[in-house]
C-alpha cells in the first residue's frame, strides 16, 4: 500500500516570492473622495442612459470589443490594429511587460511614480533599475539617459506622473526612445485631458513607443475599468497573444462610446478641474504649505512628520487624501486630488481648520 502523504500549500516561483504588496486604502469612503485621483462628479449623463437601456440577455454573453475598439481607434486617429482595449490601464501595463520582459532584462523606472509599475515588472524575470528624481520632483531626464544600458528592455513614463504632477516634454520623449532603441518605452498618459499634450499621435512612427490612456479618471469610468494601449501594429499582434480576449466586461464596452462622444461633458469637467487646481493651489500658497507645480489632477503637499495626523484629521473633517510619504523622495508627503471648485473650497477649509488643529497639539506638547 502506498504511503500517504499530507498535503502542502504550492510554493509560488521565487520571482512572486519577491513581489511587493499593494494596498489601496479603499473601504470606509463615505466622504469627499480626493484620495484616488478620480472624477469626483460621476461620468457623463449619456453614460447613465446608455446603462439604463442594458438587457439581461445583453450580460448573458461574452464581451466582443472589435467593434468599440475600432471606434476608439478612429476617434484617436489610429488603425485599429494599433490599439487594443484593457482591463484599465493595470492590465496594459501587467501585457506589456509580460510580453516583452525577460530574464536578465531591465525595467528603468523614474521615481517617484505609479507603483504597479515594479509590481508588475517584479513578477517577471527582468530587473527594476530606479531613476530618483531631484528635491524638486521634476523629470529626471538626464539621469535616465544616463542610466540606459545594453539591458534596459523596458522605460516607463506616466505622463503627467503620479504622486508629483510633473511632466516629461515630448522632446524629452522622443530622445528617449532614441537613446533606447530596442527597449519598450512605454508613456502612461493617464491624466492626459488635464495636461493636454500627448505623445498618442507618435505611434506607429516611432517603432518602440507604446501608449496608455484610461477612462477612469477624467471619464469617470473608474467602476468599469477599462482603458486602452496603443502601439505598432506588429508589437500589439505580439500583446494580442498574451491579453485575454474577455478582459474588458460587456458593460464597460456598452457605455464607452457614449462617453467618448459626450466630448462637452468632459470638457466641462476638465476645465472645472483645472479652475479648482489654481483656486486651491492659491489657498495652499497663503497657508504657506510647500507644494509641487501639477500638470494633472491633484496636487502633492508637503506636511512633514505629522502627515499621517494630517490625512486622519482631514478624514474626521470629512475630506479623504492620500499619503504618499512611503513613495521615493516624499518624505512627509501627501496628495490631494482635486474636484470641483465647490468641492475644493470645502477642502481647503478643512485643510485651515486641520492645519490650526496640528499647530495647536504641537504647541500644547
Amino acid at each position: 500500500m502506498a504511503e500517504s502523504t499530507v498535503a502542502v500549500p504550492p510554493t509560488p516561483r521565487a520571482r512572486v516570492l519577491a513581489v511587493g504588496e499593494y494596498h489601496p486604502p479603499l473601504g470606509n469612503r463615505d466622504a469627499l473622495r480626493l484620495d484616488f485621483n478620480e472624477n469626483t462628479i460621476g461620468c457623463s449623463p449619456k453614460v447613465c442612459e446608455v446603462l439604463r437601456r442594458i438587457s439581461a440577455s445583453a450580460l448573458s454573453g461574452y464581451p466582443e470589443r472589435e467593434s468599440v475598439e475600432a471606434f476608439v481607434a478612429s476617434h484617436l486617429q489610429l488603425r485599429p490594429h494599433q490599439l487594443v482595449l484593457t482591463n484599465g490601464v493595470d492590465e496594459a501595463i501587467h501585457v506589456l511587460f509580460e510580453t516583452f520582459l525577460g530574464a536578465g532584462d531591465e525595467l528603468l523606472l523614474p521615481v517617484p511614480t505609479y507603483a504597479m509599475y515594479a509590481v508588475y515588472a517584479s513578477a517577471t524575470d527582468a530587473h527594476v533599475v530606479t531613476v530618483q528624481a531631484a528635491d524638486d520632483l521634476q523629470f529626471p531626464f538626464e539621469n535616465l539617459i544616463a542610466a540606459i544600458t545594453p539591458r534596459t528592455k523596458a522605460i516607463a513614463i506616466a505622463n503627467p506622473n503620479s504622486p508629483s504632477g510633473s511632466i516629461a516634454t515630448r522632446s524629452q520623449i522622443v530622445e528617449i526612445a532614441r537613446r533606447a532603441p530596442r527597449a519598450v518605452i512605454f508613456v502612461d498618459e493617464a491624466y492626459y485631458h488635464f495636461h493636454g499634450e500627448t505623445v498618442i499621435d507618435l505611434v506607429g512612427k516611432i517603432p518602440n513607443l507604446f501608449v496608455a490612456r484610461t477612462f477612469s479618471k477624467a471619464y469617470g469610468l473608474a467602476g468599469l475599468r477599462i482603458g486602452l494601449m496603443a502601439g505598432p501594429m506588429e508589437s500589439m499582434g505580439w500583446i494580442r497573444r498574451v491579453i485575454s480576449p474577455y478582459s474588458v466586461n460587456s458593460v464597460a464596452l456598452a457605455c464607452l462610446p457614449a462617453a467618448l462622444q459626450d466630448a462637452a461633458y468632459v470638457d466641462w469637467y476638465v476645465g472645472e478641474v483645472l479652475a479648482a487646481r489654481a483656486e486651491f493651489e492659491s489657498a495652499l500658497d497663503a497657508a504657506m504649505i510647500r507644494r509641487w507645480p501639477s500638470r494633472a489632477n491633484f496636487v502633492l503637499v508637503e506636511i512633514g512628520r505629522r502627515h499621517a495626523q494630517f490625512v486622519e484629521s482631514m478624514r474626521a473633517a470629512g475630506v479623504l487624501v492620500r499619503d504618499r510619504s512611503s513613495d521615493p523622495g516624499c518624505d512627509g508627503c501627501v496628495r490631494i486630488t482635486i474636484g470641483t471648485r465647490e468641492q475644493m473650497r470645502q477642502a481647503a477649509s478643512a485643510l485651515r481648520e486641520t492645519m490650526a488643529e496640528l499647530r495647536r497639539s504641537g504647541e500644547s506638547r
